[in-house]
């Protein structure tokens, strides 16, 4: 039986991989915009956030780029960090989501003249202010942070020590995110080298504009406990898609080890990693046993929620136990330890009524 959006709504969520400044509102972009001068394509939200849709739709991987000058100019004090991070939360709830990792990069938020330090602190003081606002409106909600240093620069070693220094209150792991192809995470060693000697988590965006071999890198040398996207490790799989098949070294080291694979399917038809949700290597990679996650990714920027990438999957065939079994798989990949962990994969099994 088809999920109506009322049931899409009411079922718990795990959200892995959203970015704080893919995930603004339209009304407070344009409030924030206007108080620094910031010129926007339209200062009407909903023709703001159709503007973005259409961009990310576009197939212009310039374009779909475009919104981020727009989200990250108005995120440069503690006032607007605190309050889009608030704000995220807030959102998150409402659609049913019982647990998010919000990342981003401090990096992009300094030039304002806060300190990265002071950059975590705000964000961290916005996630804890929205979820006790949730509470108070009747959702329960858990949130933390992922720092994110950028692969195409060089302060990934400066964000590593940053992460292990809030290791805990305001970060629960490390990512490397912006262009993939040609800026591959061996640049990165040092910090990669670090973090594993230190046991902090780490995730990493790889097998979206890249393919397995960007994966296989994110597992080895960095280490990389969950994948941000991965869903070109496909590539390592001989036959994918048909009946007889021969999986790589890289595919069958995260089948083995249940790699979660932090899948954002609207977004990776947008940036071309799949041709489409229909045809989604995510389906055939979750029949293959792989642990495949949903996820966000950019709320504002995508035009998505998690009931909307829930309602797409549904829309290709999806049932309420396929989605139970994203959600599992995302609450035991969470950064969380392990006794916590297995309360949130609880609150799942309990939220979906359905027996494992």
């Amino acid at each position: 039986m088809t999920l109506t959006s009322d049931e899409i709504l009411a079922l718990p969520k795990v959200v892995l991989h959203d970015h704080l400044d893919g995930g603004l509102r339209p009304a407070t972009l344009i409030e924030l915009a206007a108080e620094i001068g910031h010129e926007l394509p339209s200062t009407e939200p909903d023709e703001l956030a159709r503007i973005f849709a259409e961009n990310a739709n576009s197939g212009d991987l310039v374009r779909y780029l475009e919104a981020f000058a727009h989200t990250t100019a108005v995120m440069q004090t503690a006032v607007n960090l605190r309050r889009v991070a608030r704000e995220a939360v807030l959102d998150l709830a409402a659609d049913g989501v019982i647990y998010a990792e919000l990342r981003y990069a401090p990096e992009q938020h300094v030039d304002g003249g806060l300190s990265l330090q002071e950059v975590v602190e705000a964000v961290q003081e916005g996630i804890e202010e929205g979820v006790s606002e949730a509470l108070e409106a009747g959702f329960a909600i858990r949130a933390a942070a992922i720092l994110d240093a950028m692969r195409h620069l060089d302060r990934s070693v400066e964000i590593a020590e940053l992460a292990l220094a809030n290791r805990g209150r305001c970060c629960v792991a490390f990512d490397i995110a912006g262009p993939e192809l040609g800026f591959p995470a061996s640049n990165h060693r040092e910090a990669f080298q670090l973090l594993r000697e230190a046991h902090m988590p780490v995730t990493i965006h790889a097998g979206e504009a890249d393919g397995a071999g960007s994966v296989g890198e994110a597992l080895g040398l960095g280490s990389a406990r969950r994948i941000g996207h991965g869903v070109r490790i496909h590539e390592d799989i001989e036959g994918f898609g048909g009946e007889e098949l021969v999986l790589g070294p890289i595919a069958q080291h995260a089948l083995d080890m249940q790699i979660p694979l932090e899948v954002c399917p609207t977004s990776n038809v947008q940036t071309a990693a799949a041709p489409s949700i229909e045809a989604h290597p995510m389906h055939e990679l979750r029949n293959l046993g792989f642990a495949v996650t949903v996820n966000t990714d950019n709320r504002l920027v995508s035009g998505v929620s998690m009931s909307s990438e829930f309602a797409a999957l549904v829309e290709t065939g999806w049932d309420k136990e396929d989605l139970f079994e994203a959600t599992l798989a995302a609450a035991w990949g969470a950064f969380l330890p392990y006794d916590e962990k297995a309360d949130l994969a609880e609150l799942v099994i309990e939220g979906y009524g359905l027996e494992l």
